[in-house]
């Protein structure tokens, strides 16, 4: 009997992880200023997210960019100033930070936050 009770615990399919909704994701992130990277680039960007879903992102390239996210069909998207397309994120909370995939265009990017660090916005140029 107790062999039956491991193989079914063995058996049975890993749950996924949820991906955040709106509420959840705004809860996680407002007020904070949060460094990413890829697997590639350990120095991915830093966003800073604001209150009313507001947003400015740099890329650690000196340029800062101003935006807006929304929740559309279970994505958090992000819309900036200069970008007119959305740029849409499956988001999940886990264990060591947020992870986004990246849904605009699929299979190309998968973030992660790095806990621990505290990065400063680089905006050389705020007029965008």
């Amino acid at each position: 009997m107790r062999s039956l009770a491991i193989c079914l615990m063995f058996a049975a399919p890993l749950q996924a992880q949820d991906a955040m909704n709106g509420p959840e994701f705004d809860a996680y992130v407002t007020g904070k200023t949060i460094t990413f990277r890829t697997e590639a680039n350990p120095a991915y960007g830093v966003e800073r997210y604001l209150p009313n879903r507001r947003v400015m992102w740099s890329a650690f390239d000196g340029t800062c960019k101003y935006g807006v996210w929304f929740e559309s069909k279970g994505d958090i998207c992000f819309r900036y100033d200069d970008i007119p397309l959305a740029q849409c994120w499956t988001m999940y909370d886990e264990p060591n930070g947020l992870r986004g995939v990246y849904t605009t265009n699929p299979n190309t990017t998968v973030i992660f936050e790095v806990l621990g660090r505290d990065d400063p916005l680089i905006c050389n140029d705020l007029s965008s």
